[in-house]
């Protein structure tokens, strides 16, 4: 690994898990700082910047939901939560809540770590466009700091929070096919009767929008079977 080495935060209260997996993944070159408890990690993540979070979703206390949903409204921190339990209600609150990935206890390592680094390339690419002062696709303009949307002559394309919430996973995953479950768990403040056929109503709305012909789409294509993808160069 070259420049910085990435930071992560391993929140597991069971110690021989919590010392093997910090012991792994310091093999690749990863910077591990390792915690029993939320409350141990709380200072640690308020004064040393983390680039990906490693939390057991069962601890004592303060429980990984919990943590998730404190962590994504400060910041865009990776989230994986890790669970002994195999309760799709877990998976899928924990997604909601802002997760980015959910991975079941016994863990395969190697699957673990190759997790781990996608999540890590995804994050670092989303803090480098949110660095970026304005993305251009076809004829539009995409200002993310300023949840902006412009048309070819200037003018601003209103986006609801939901759409432009879609629109910045899209374009932070150009070329990567995104399911459902994924796009659903970056809508914030979504009410109750909130379903995987909501992405399917937003992007409706966001074609309609870019102008986007869902039989020839020139920004949000179908993968059939699997989700959508955003698939036109980024400037």
């Amino acid at each position: 690994m070259t420049g910085r080495a990435s930071h992560i935060v391993i929140i597991e209260d069971e110690p021989v898990t919590r010392g093997a997996l910090t012991a792994y993944l310091e093999s690749f070159g990863y910077r591990i700082t390792e915690c029993a408890s939320a409350e141990a990690a709380e200072p640690i993540l308020a004064q040393d910047l983390a680039d990906l979070l490693i939390v057991d979703i069962n601890l004592a206390g303060k429980d990984g939901l919990e943590i998730t949903r404190e962590q994504r409204a400060r910041s865009e921190i990776g989230i994986i939560l890790l669970s002994g339990r195999t309760d799709e209600v877990d998976r899928i609150v924990g997604l909601e809540l802002g997760a980015d990935d959910y991975v079941c206890k016994p863990f395969n390592r190697r699957e673990l770590a190759a997790r781990v680094k996608n999540l890590l390339r995804r994050t670092a690419a989303m803090r480098q466009m949110a660095r970026r002062a304005v993305l251009q696709f076809g004829e539009f303009s995409f200002d993310i700091a300023g949840r902006q949307l412009s048309d070819g002559e200037g003018q601003a394309v209103p986006l609801t929070r939901a759409e432009f919430e879609l629109l910045r996973v899209f374009v932070g995953n150009p070329g990567v096919v995104m399911d459902r479950d994924r796009l659903l768990a970056n809508i914030t403040h979504r009410s109750d009767g909130t379903n995987q056929r909501t992405v399917d109503v937003l992007i409706r709305r966001l074609r309609r929008k870019l102008g986007d012909d869902p039989k020839a789409p020139r920004f949000l294509c179908t993968a059939h079977g699997e989700g959508y993808v955003f698939t036109a160069p980024l400037g």
